[in-house]
């Protein structure tokens, strides 16, 4: 009977013995698996984004913290001249951000680049700098041609006077503002009633990257036209790329037309004197 009892004692012992192994084992595995999880990391999900110059460049990435303290994490890239880059965290733009223990945060990172830019392949360099790490993400950002057409006046200058009547020859800059050549840019306008236009040159046969040319537009107005501001539009068209400008020409009356329209009144005013003179007396 005794031995029985300290076969049995033996055994409960052996139980709690593997219980409390199988215990600590079970916590190990979740405190410092999690941990091991949790690893401080900036990782994102495309590396390679390609786009036109003409889009934004946007990538999905997440910083973790794996320091048993809060850590603040500063921001920054090296880019290209004139590009520009945004960080958004939950849609908010941000250059810092403070990351609890443990905790990952998704950073959407939006890249710009100048439309002008040629087409490559360009590395950007982002970081998330604390005052225990620098994580690197190396991205890259493959930029497509882009077609882009602009049309202005050499002076920038988008209004103008005319007399009704009359024409005027206006002065025009059409410019490729892309990165591939355009091919076959017709010349159109939208105007008020009646009025007509016409083009010197009416088509552009080709325009490369940077590249612009000086045009002529001829403008007339109807005679009759009521003095005041009016708005035309200048529109360039090619199978890739279109665009147009507002010009607000200002009609005037002519001094003829005034003096006729003077001398008219003085008419009509003497005939209705000269009637009243006349029959008054009768």
């Amino acid at each position: 009977m005794l031995k029985q009892l300290l076969n049995l004692k033996k055994c409960q012992n052996l139980s709690k013995g593997l219980f409390l192994n199988v215990f600590l084992l079970f916590f190990s595995f979740h405190v410092f698996g999690q941990n091991a999880n949790n690893k401080t990391s900036f990782t994102a999900r495309l590396l390679n984004v390609e786009a036109p110059t003409n889009e934004t460049f946007r990538y999905n990435s997440t910083l973790t913290n794996g320091n048993t303290e809060l850590t603040n994490y500063n921001l920054s890239a090296k880019l290209p001249a004139g590009w520009q880059i945004t960080y958004r965290v939950e849609g908010v733009a941000v250059t810092s951000l403070q990351i609890e223990p443990g905790i990952s945060k998704d950073i959407g990172i939006e890249i710009n680049c100048p439309i002008s830019t040629k087409p490559d392949t360009y590395k950007i360099p982002v970081e998330a700098i604390s005052q225990s790490d620098t994580l690197k993400l190396g991205l890259e950002a493959v930029v497509r041609g882009s077609y882009a057409v602009e049309i202005s006046t050499p002076t920038g200058r988008l209004s103008d006077e005319i007399v009704a009547g009359n024409s005027k020859e206006l002065l025009l800059v059409v410019k490729n503002s892309g990165t591939l050549p355009l091919n076959t840019l017709e010349l159109t306008s939208q105007l008020p009633s009646k009025w007509e236009t016409s083009f010197s040159p009416s088509t552009i046969e080709q325009l490369q990257p940077g590249q612009q040319v000086d045009l002529k537009v001829t403008l007339k107005v109807p005679e009759k036209t009521i003095a005041g501001d009016y708005i035309t539009k200048m529109n360039v068209k090619s199978t890739n790329a279109s665009t147009e400008t507002s010009i607000r020409i200002m009609v005037k009356t002519s001094i003829l037309s005034g003096w006729v329209g003077i001398l008219i009144i003085i008419a009509a005013a003497g005939l209705i004197y000269y009637l009243i003179r006349k029959y008054g007396r009768r």
